[in-house]
């Protein structure tokens, strides 16, 4: 039991969104356990059984996605050892690799590895002949074989060696020559066959020596996955004007192309929050794109000079270094919005991308007819991605622009944005910042529908205003189909699967926002924050908000999540530290302090929580602070009446809170307390 207990251990370690997760483990009277996540969808063996063959560039995808889940476990020198369709689960088109290190930790169940007494883990039809021989450990070659045999599969309907028993397929496999998937099935281009032979060499020091290598012959030589081609970047473009200030105009003529680029369904792209951390970077193209998992980068320069703008944009091929489009443009200021235009159909040209009627429509509609609204525009989005402080700036320069043109849609959405995070950070009390909110983004849709940015503060407002996630639910799903590359819709979409409790959905959803905007400090932290609150995988949660502050480590929210990912298990010396740094990034955010209150009630320093109670009723004196601040405190000393009515007057305050109250783990100790049932009631939980 220990040793298998011990095996079974390495998987918790394995987070990587191509790997389903384990969740538990342990011994039950003499029975060993291990629990890993209901996944709703079908086996890749359930597919195959259905279709027998997979188009080519799909059964590419499936191997890429695996080969990405065994090369991050290759790394933590994890060997799967039973790779096969039945352990490859597809969920939403994702594959995800099931059932890592069981075979090693059911072997292990035994007293010993089966390995070293001679005896095979593994499928016959999958396993390597060092495996069938029991030749020495497997290592990352072993589970190449095994990922080759699937994909033989995949492309040809049955496995590379089969036989009437076991030993009939594993005495093939040692005889037999490997066979090329080319000769049954003409369509396999011919590079890949060449691939997929290398990956069954009966010799596993004739194979690639890694999974990434193996990918990289599959799609980079043979160039056989044409979708990998229809993903980009668009790196920020270079401010050549005089004026270092105008900075924010370069960058908005970036995230402008950006945009535009995003509302092509054909194209993988990159969201803005990622390529701005290669703003002054000296990387070589080719790593950029293997960094940001893209196959083209745009570069530009922006130079405004009055009324006029000159812009240079070119399109290269980051794996060749080749370049396919540049073009230089010398126009008025207001042209600006027909060269960001010509520029999505030049790349989507290019990379022989399809675009749909409406998506042609939407890439050249054009948002205002006056310069100056735009430039407030362009200022107001500078300050609101700069968040804090900023989102009372960029909220003035919104409003600015719409005094200019009322009929401003994007500004609208600009305003509705602002007041949003302005609500649920409680930097404003719910009830005025919130309607405000969803008026402002209302209006955008009035004047373009397929906005968005506007679909998507609707969205955001349902939940976490209106606790309907339902509603919710519909304006995020609209906000994708008109912009797929829209990161903040795939994550506030897993918001609303981890309020209505379905938190593999969840995490599911913030991986496609992580696909399109991998670099990103939110997305990053709220796939940390449904690990945590959702999910209740404190460890993986930690790793991942780790990661984050990798990232950026004066990242507010990224702290507070890792503070309450401590304290969910007692660790509450590292818990206080995080708590503290937040507060102090965040200037003293309320949300924060309270926090901090809660981990020093938890943890027996009731003098200390006291305090942070008083400060928070002095702030509450000066400006407006959320009751649910007092409430968190107030749980953490053990005083649940006084947390109840706490929770009750933030009811009252419809705070942005109260729709997560029936899954975050800080009120467990409420659950089965009638005032704190009904209050749930009342939310609609």
């Amino acid at each position: 039991a220990e040793r298998f207990l011990q095996e079974i251990q390495v998987t918790a370690r394995l987070s990587h969104p191509h790997i389903l997760p384990l969740h538990d483990s342990g011994e039950a009277e003499s029975f060993l356990y291990y629990v890993m996540p209901y996944v709703a969808g079908e086996s890749l063996r359930q597919r195959l059984e259905r279709e027998i063959q997979l188009p080519v560039d799909e059964a590419l995808r499936i191997t890429q996605q695996v080969a990405a889940a065994l090369e991050f476990a290759h790394r933590q020198e994890v060997i799967h050892r039973d790779i096969k369709p039945e352990n490859v689960l597809l969920h939403e088109g994702e594959a995800m690799v099931a059932d890592f290190g069981i075979a090693l930790a059911v072997s292990a169940a035994g007293g010993e590895r089966l390995t070293e007494t001679g005896v095979s883990v593994g499928t016959a039809e999958y396993m390597s002949p060092e495996q069938a021989l029991g030749e020495g450990e497997p290592d990352a070659r072993s589970d190449i074989y095994s990922l080759g045999c699937v994909l033989y599969e995949m492309l040809v309907g049955e496995a590379p060696y089969t036989g009437p028993t076991a030993m009939a397929v594993l005495a093939k496999r040692l005889s037999d020559p490997v066979p090329s998937a080319r000769r049954l099935r003409a369509a396999i281009p011919v590079p890949v066959d060449a691939a997929l032979v290398r990956a069954l060499a009966k010799e596993r020091v004739d194979r690639f020596g890694s999974a990434r290598e193996y990918v990289e012959a599959l799609v980079a030589e043979a160039g056989a996955d044409a979708e990998a081609v229809k993903s980009i970047a668009v790196l920020p473009f270079a401010n050549l004007s005089a004026e270092p200030e105008s900075e924010y105009f370069s960058d908005g003529i970036t995230f402008d192309i950006i945009n535009n680029l995003a509302k092509i369904s054909d194209l993988k792209v990159i969201s803005r929050t990622s390529i701005m951390r290669y703003k002054t970077t000296d990387k070589p193209l080719r790593r950029i794109g293997e960094e940001l998992g893209v196959a083209a980068i745009v570069e530009g320069e922006v130079q405004r000079v009055g009324d006029r703008v000159r812009i240079g944009a070119q399109l290269v091929d980051a794996r060749t270094d080749e370049h396919l489009w540049a073009e230089q443009y010398d126009r008025e200021l207001l042209d600006v919005f027909a060269i960001q235009s010509d520029v999505a159909h030049r790349v989507a040209d290019a990379l022989k991308a399809t675009l749909t009627a409406a998506e042609k429509e939407r890439i050249e509609r054009r948002p205002t007819d006056d310069s100056e609204a735009y430039n407030l525009y362009l200022k107001g989005r500078y300050f609101f991605d700069r968040r804090g402080e900023g989102l009372l700036k960029g909220l003035e320069y919104f409003q600015q622009a719409l005094e200019i043109d009322p009929d401003y849609a994007l500004a609208h959405a600009g305003v509705a944005d602002c007041y949003a995070l302005l609500g649920f950070y409680g930097n404003l009390p719910a009830g005025e910042a919130w309607p405000r909110a969803k008026a402002a983004a209302l209006r955008a849709l009035e004047i373009d529908e397929g906005l968005a940015e506007a679909h998507c503060s609707l969205g955001f407002a349902g939940l976490y205003h209106d606790w309907d996630p339902l509603a919710a639910e519909k304006h995020l799903q609209r906000a994708i189909e008109v912009n797929p590359g829209y990161a903040p819709a795939h994550y506030w979409y897993a918001c609303v699967f981890t309020a209505l409790g379905r938190f593999e959905d969840a995490l599911s959803k913030n991986r496609r926002a992580l696909e399109v905007d991998p670099l990103s400090i939110f997305a990053n932290a709220h796939y940390g924050w449904i690990m945590v609150t959702g999910a209740r995988q404190y460890e993986r949660g930690r790793e991942q908000l780790k990661r984050t502050l990798e990232l950026d480590p004066n990242f507010a929210i990224a702290h507070w999540l890792l503070g309450q990912a401590y304290g969910m298990e007692s660790m509450f010396e590292d818990g206080i530290s995080c708590f503290k740094k937040a507060v102090e990034l965040s200037d003293g955010l309320p949300w924060f302090l309270g926090s901090l209150g809660w981990a020093y009630g938890a943890s027996g320093q009731a003098e200390e929580a006291g305090e942070v109670l008083s400060e928070l009723d002095t702030r509450r004196r000066e400006r407006y602070v959320r009751s649910l601040c007092f409430a968190l405190v107030h749980i953490g000393l053990g005083d649940l009446d006084e947390a109840l009515d706490w929770l009750e007057k933030a009811y009252e305050e419809r705070d942005t809170y109260m729709v997560h109250l029936n899954i975050d783990p800080t009120f467990d100790c409420l659950r089965s307390h009638p005032r704190f049932i009904a209050l749930l009631k009342k939310v609609g939980l």
